[in-house]
């Protein structure tokens, strides 16, 4: 299957910008589309981690207020995890690394790739890189975030199980924060058995 991307204009450029495409491609009944005209949300690439501590079996949550999040079942105070753009000349890693330190005052011990993501592709052209990454979260907590970027991020030690529970009540509720949970879930048992020893 082929297509053809015919032609791009910008139709808005401010913080973020807005593009219309024009395009064509392949029909799976064979021939193809007629030029097809979609406006596409260009917001660039992100990345997303989850600090996971298995020695304590907690992850660290942060909290913080999204303006698209106005009708969220908990109010538009978001609980997420580190998360940020890839700026030009970044790594996926060098932003995980970048946000736990901005947002949470946390370095990882190792850092993961799990998987990346398109966010809504039938409107934007975002994807997401995901991570998790081992920490000590001994002493983790506070209010972190960047002034000049209008941040106010309040940061929590959470364990593994009540993290879950958020997640089912409905309260972990942006995708990045519930996939990184689901994923946990999924291998948490696994990461806690190679951290050895519990303190």
């Amino acid at each position: 299957m082929q297509w053809e991307l015919l032609d791009r204009e910008v139709m808005y450029q401010g913080f973020f910008r807005l593009e219309r495409y024009h395009l064509r491609h392949q029909r799976y009944a064979g021939g193809w589309t007629d030029t097809i005209r979609r406006e596409m949300f260009e917001r660039g690439h992100a990345v997303a981690v989850l600090p996971y501590d298995p020695k304590r079996d907690a992850v660290v949550l942060l909290e913080q207020f999204r303006p698209g999040a106005l009708d969220a079942p908990g109010g538009p105070w978001l609980k997420e995890f580190p998360a940020g753009m890839i700026e030009p000349g970044e790594s996926p890693e060098d932003v995980a690394r970048r946000e736990m330190q901005e947002e949470a005052g946390l370095v990882p011990l190792s850092l993961e790739y799990i998987t990346r993501f398109w966010v809504s592709p039938g409107g934007t052209t975002e994807s997401l890189y995901l991570y998790w990454a081992e920490v000590d979260s001994e002493g983790v907590g506070g209010l972190h975030g960047l002034e000049h970027e209008h941040e106010d991020i309040k940061v929590s030690v959470v364990p593994r199980e009540e993290a879950l529970g958020l997640l089912e009540q409905g309260l972990i509720c942006s995708a990045g924060p519930m996939i990184l949970m689901q994923w946990l879930a999924l291998h948490g048992d696994r990461l806690r058995g190679r951290a050895g020893p519990a303190f």
